[in-house]
């Protein structure tokens, strides 16, 4: 790399060269009139002080008005000026070259200051964007320090923040904790963004409030970009805790919602196969019941202990889904002979409904056949529940890109659009499905819950008495 000395002395002999050679050109070999050469020595002071500067330019600009003297305004060959006129001429050409330089040399500065603001607002720009994909307040902290010292150029980052004297960092220098009482000195008692040997101290507040301090090495930014690059990164956090804030207290509520509707829901399903179970035990135990009618009040107490059972396994069953307890061995699933399992353990369906099946043989995913299982029965067991005794049930299959969708159609009463979000919420069931129709609603939240676990999803399309067709689309076995 060239030295500054070195560069200087390239340019002062280039500009001098440059002259020179313009005046040997029209003393020796083009002789034209003095405004000609005037204008020339002018032109070439111009670009001197656009390319080079304002001292290169004045220096050339105080010679050529020498050698213009000497060479070109009469008596030539002496510094001797008899026309008066000639000396207005030679202090006009003076006068007009270092103007014209000191323009150019200010057009140039200001030049300068525009690409430099530019590659700071450049620098603020890329900053905004990267901050702004922060998810989580923890994340944006930890990533502050790499992201600016990336925009900026900086050997090195440093962010401290007052709350918990919390401190991230990026690059060679590290901060100890010998540093931290130091730092929270400096964040309480410094008014602006400053310099010093190298490194630049932005505060970071927000309003009039200290919130933490960013160090930056090997970098050197403007006043006004550098207080700019604190507001951002205080402004970005503020707005993170605020989008976290939000978050929270949507899920509180959502909690809370979901807690009262189990609850609601739970105290429902319990209450009436315990009403009919004590109403029987109660009849049996006064005596007076006895032959047929005393077997079928245990047959009641029978079935509604079986519905009890199965609310509590779904129950269970969702809640362990949900923690990621459900442990699933993944394997080549032949979707066939899946959907056959799935209709000898769902038999009473056929009983009750044509079945058809349009899968072809070749079908494969890769799942776990015992849980998916379930989700075949319980679409299933759905379609049958919601359809007039006779309705055909329709199965297909089909290969889409990377997934295999299996289709579950039915002729039943349907479910309205503004539902159909809802349905595969835990413990909804449909307005029109939950009249005179059992269940838990339980059913359609652990298919999806099972679907997910695969790496798939679970969809609906119906309308209001035309029916419902349930789409699974789970990965193909590559």
């Amino acid at each position: 790399m060239n030295s500054p000395r070195v560069v200087a002395a390239v340019r002062w002999t280039s500009a001098f060269g440059a002259l020179a050679v313009i005046v040997t050109i029209y003393r020796r070999w083009l002789h034209v009139n003095p405004t000609t050469v005037a204008l020339s020595l002018l032109l070439l002071i111009l670009v001197l002080a656009a390319e080079f500067g304002l001292r290169y330019a004045v220096a050339v600009a105080i010679a050529a008005t020498a050698l213009y003297n000497f060479y070109f305004l009469p008596p030539v060959g002496t510094f001797t000026i008899t026309d008066p006129q000639n000396w207005l001429a030679l202090f006009a050409f003076l006068a007009t070259a270092i103007i014209a330089s000191r323009l150019a040399q200010r057009a140039k500065d200001e030049a300068s200051d525009a690409r430099a603001r530019q590659r700071e607002l450049e620098v603020l720009f890329r900053l905004s964007r990267e901050l702004l994909q922060s998810e989580s307040v923890a994340a944006l902290l930890s990533g502050i320090p790499a992201a600016v010292a990336s925009v900026t150029a900086a050997s090195s980052g440093v962010l401290y923040l007052l709350e918990g004297d919390r401190v991230y960092q990026a690059g060679p220098v590290a901060v100890s904790a010998i540093e931290i009482p130091h730092l929270r000195q400096l964040t309480n008692t410094l008014t602006g963004a400053k310099g010093d040997g190298g490194e630049m101290q932005v505060p970071i507040r927000t309003g009039v409030r200290p919130r933490g301090l960013l160090l930056l090495r090997g970098v050197t930014l403007s006043q006004e970009s550098a207080e700019a690059l604190g507001s951002l990164i205080a402004l970005s956090i503020e707005r993170s805790q605020a989008l976290e804030g939000i978050a929270r207290g949507e899920a509180a509520k959502e909690s809370e919602r979901l807690r009262t509707l189990m609850i609601d829901s739970i105290t429902h399903e319990l209450r009436t196969p315990l009403t009919s179970i004590k109403g029987a035990a109660t009849a049996l135990l006064t005596g007076g019941v006895a032959g047929e009618n005393g077997r079928e009040l245990l047959q009641i107490i029978d079935e509604e202990s079986d519905r009890l059972n199965r609310l509590v396994s779904e129950a269970v069953e969702m809640a362990q889904l949900d923690a990621q307890q459900v442990s699933m061995h993944f394997a080549a699933v032949n979707v066939c002979g899946l959907v056959q399992e799935a209709r000898d353990q769902c038999a009473w369906v056929e009983e009750q409904h044509p079945l058809r099946v349009q899968v072809p043989r070749t079908l494969e995913v890769r799942a776990d056949a015992a849980v998916l299982r379930k989700v075949i029965c319980n679409l299933l067991e759905n379609a049958a529940k919601y359809s007039a005794v006779g309705a055909p049930i329709t199965i297909t299959a089909e290969a889409r890109g990377e997934m295999v969708v299996v289709n579950i159609a039915d002729q039943g009463v349907g479910i309205d659009p503004a539902e159909q979000a809802l349905i595969f919420e835990r413990f909804y069931r449909a307005h029109t499905q939950a009249e005179g129709t059992p269940g838990t609603g339980m059913g359609l939240a652990i298919s999806r819950a099972i679907t997910e676990a695969h790496g798939g999803s679970i969809a609906v399309t119906s309308q209001p008495g035309q029916g419902s067709v349930f789409s699974v689309a789970i990965p193909a076995m590559a």
